[in-house]
Order: structure tokens, then sequence, then C-alpha cells
């Protein structure tokens, strides 16, 4: 009965649309006063200690990064560097969205970051050059989702924080996934462009790639300072975060010169109320968390998953059909605070690495991200573009292929996750 009463309150207070949070521990709070076994102290002690971790502390640092990115003009060199590079072939500015996402996604670590930030700009273009409205949203959404995969991510930092899993190999197993969507995302665009005869947008120029190149190359050495730096172990990703801050507000505020005082301080508050929001939610999930662990919700759970079945990968591909319904109604981070304690343990008993779970995981959500009614990165795309969410919903679908293939790839072929980690970690 305490577990009912555990997730029936959670149901009704998300609901209610009561913030994920207070959900969270409400529920957490209720189901241990009808337990009657533990003091109502413990609830508070619990999102303590799940706060309480070496490797968060990378969040507010990789927010700030990105903030500072966004606001600094370091998206327009990205852009047209990509447009130089890859303008040149059909549909170049298609072309160019996605290689701009998968640059910034070495800064940002967030979907809706480059959403938000690189949207508007390619979404403009784009229409200026006569690209349908449809494909120009779909794109510039499905290719946002590339940000959470390659390294840094914000997603898979909380999911190494819930499964006790290696930050570093987590951030090396995104890498090649993110590369393969990207690439899948690039195929859609050039069919596309043939079919509907999008424009190049100007031939091929080296010196012309050079000259961007020159411009952006301060911005494009950010990612390489995170992810090298990481990869090859100079620094953790916390210290990764904090280098990555540094250099931005560094390129933002000394090189480039376009953040003021009064700009620097409204990023701190933004940045500082989005790691508030993303700690509740960690905190929150703790609580829940232990409540489910000793109720033995995720031992139960884990031994009905494996009565139906010990095929690993029809595990696998249940547990996707459930990710992708949960991530259709909830937002990335609460899902994984709330499913990887209940989800993990099940793939781990049929000798499914963690870290490839966590990349089938983090993929999963991002498709979620895109899809209605939560789809955030919708809704932010729907208010840079002037775009009705229905339409922006209904223009996203088709580059959803692209993406669910990349998925079952990762599910089925385990070594495009793991050979990376394997390699450089052993």
């Amino acid at each position: 009965m305490t577990v009912a009463i555990l997730f029936l309150s959670l149901f009704l207070l998300l609901a209610l649309r009561v913030p994920v949070a207070f959900a969270l521990a409400g529920s957490s709070l209720l189901a241990i006063m009808y337990d009657g076994q533990v003091p109502e102290i413990v609830i508070l002690h619990q999102m303590v200690g799940g706060v309480d971790s070496f490797p968060l502390l990378s969040v507010p640092f990789f927010v700030l990064a990105g903030a500072i990115m966004n606001s600094s003009g370091i998206t327009h060199r990205i852009f047209d560097f990509a447009n130089a590079l890859v303008g040149w072939l059909r549909g170049g500015l298609g072309h160019v969205n996605v290689s701009a996402s998968i640059i910034f996604a070495g800064m940002s670590g967030a979907a809706v970051a480059d959403a938000g930030g690189l949207g508007a700009i390619e979404i403009k273009a784009m229409r200026k050059r006569g690209y349908d409205a449809d494909f120009s949203v779909g794109l510039t959404a499905a290719s946002s989702t590339i940000g959470p995969i390659i390294p840094p991510s914000l997603p898979l930092i909380i999911y190494g924080v819930m499964a006790s899993a290696s930050i570093g190999q987590l951030f090396a197993a995104g890498l090649i996934p993110g590369l393969l969507m990207a690439f899948a995302l690039m195929i859609m665009v050039a069919w596309y462009a043939k079919k509907r005869q999008y424009p190049k947008e100007a031939s091929l120029s080296l010196p012309n790639i050079a000259k961007t190149a020159k411009t952006a190359f301060l911005s494009l050495m950010t990612p390489v300072i995170i992810i090298f730096g990481i990869l090859l172990g100079i620094f953790t990703a916390t210290e990764a975060a904090i280098a990555a801050a540094v250099y931005a507000l560094f390129l933002g505020g000394i090189v480039y010169r376009s953040i003021s005082w009064r700009s620097l301080t409204k990023i701190c508050m933004d940045t500082i109320e989005t790691t508030s929001i993303i700690m509740l939610i960690v905190g929150a999930a703790a609580a829940f968390s232990w409540v489910l662990t000793s109720q033995r919700v995720t031992e139960d759970f884990t031994q009905w998953m494996l009565t139906l079945t010990n095929n690993k990968v029809i595990i696998l591909l249940l547990i996707t059909l459930i990710l992708f319904i949960v991530g259709c109604f909830m937002e990335t981070i609460a899902a994984i605070t709330i499913l990887t304690p209940i989800l993990l343990p099940v793939a781990v008993s049929l000798g499914i690495d963690p870290v490839h779970f966590g990349i089938v995981m983090i993929l999963n959500l991002m498709i979620g991200l895109l899809t209605p009614p939560v789809g955030l990165v919708l809704y932010v795309l729907s208010r840079v573009s002037n775009v009705p969410f229905e339409q922006c919903a209904k223009a996203t679908l088709p580059f959803l292929v692209p993406l669910v293939i990349v998925l079952f790839l990762v599910i089925f072929i385990p070594q495009l996750s793991m050979w990376l980690p394997t390699m450089i970690y052993g």
C-alpha cells in the first residue's frame, strides 16, 4: 500500500501541475508518513545527501558556459564557420544546421540551449533563403538533440550521479552515437534538398573556410579543451566545466568584449535559477529513490521483468518503450532521476553495461524532447520561430525517423557506444 500511495500521489501532483521537484518530495513524504516506520526528517536527509555529490558541481558551470556562449556572439561565429564548411552542398543551410549543432554540442551540453541559441539564427537564415518552415523547424529541433549526447552533457552527468557510473566513460560513449545522429540527419537533409531543390549557399572556398575558421578559432577551441581534457585525463568532468566557464567568460568579456556587467549579472542569475531547479529535482528524486529501495520496488520490478524474458535485447526494447512513453510526458532530468534506480538494476542483472544503458536512456529521452505534450524543444522553437506548437510538432515527426534508427543501432550494436570508453579507459 505504501508503494501505491507513493505513485498515486506522484501522478496526482503532476496532474495538478505541481513542479516536479515538489511532486517527488511530496509523494515521498506522504509514503513514509503512511508507512510510519521512519521519521519524516529522513526525507530532508535524503535530499541533502542526493545533491552532496562532486560531479554535480559541474552542472552550474556547464550551464554558465552555455549561457555565456549564447550571449557573447559565439553562436554567430560557429554558424558562419559551419556555413563555409558545408554550405556548398545542396540544401547547404540544412547541413550547416546539423554541423553547427555538432560544434555547439561540445560547449553547452543541453538541447534547449542549442534550440534557443543556434535555433533562432538557423531558422531565420533558412527562411531568408526560401526553405520551407516545416523543414527549418523540424531539422532544427532534431539537430538540437545532438547536444546532450556529444560531451559535455548535462543529462549524462545527472545519469552518472544516479547510476554511480564514470562521467568520463559516459562522455566517451556518447561521442560516436552523437556523430551518427548528425550523419543520419545529414542524409535526410540531402534527400529533402534533392526532392525540393533547395539551393547551395556558395561554392567551396578554402580561403573562406580559413577566414571563418580564424574568426571562430578561439570559440572552436572550447569543445577541444573540454573533450580532450577529459578524455586525456588532464582534468575531471567537474574541472572541465569550470575550465569551460572560465574560458567562455574570457572570450566574451575580454577577447570579444560582447558581455557587459549588466548582461553578465543576468547570465549569472539565469544560471542560478536553472541550477537550483536541477538540484531540487535531483535532491527530491534521491528521496523518492530511497523510498523505492526501502520498499524493495526496484528488486521486485527487476524480478518481474526477468519473468517476462531474459533476452537482453528484448528487455532493452521494453525499456525503450517505457522511456519513450515517459519522455512524452516528463522533463528529461526528472525522468532520469526517477527511472534510473528502477530500470538500471534490470539492465545490470542481464549483463548490460551501465554506460551503454545510459546512452540508450539519454537517446530515448532526447527523442521525448521532440514529442508532445511536453516537448520542451518544441516550445522553445515555437517561441523563437513564431510557429504554432502544433505545427512544430508535426514538422518534427519525419526527423524522428533517423534518430530512432540510430537509437536501434546503439541498442543492437553496443560497440557503437562502448568501443571508445574501452579504448580509453580499458
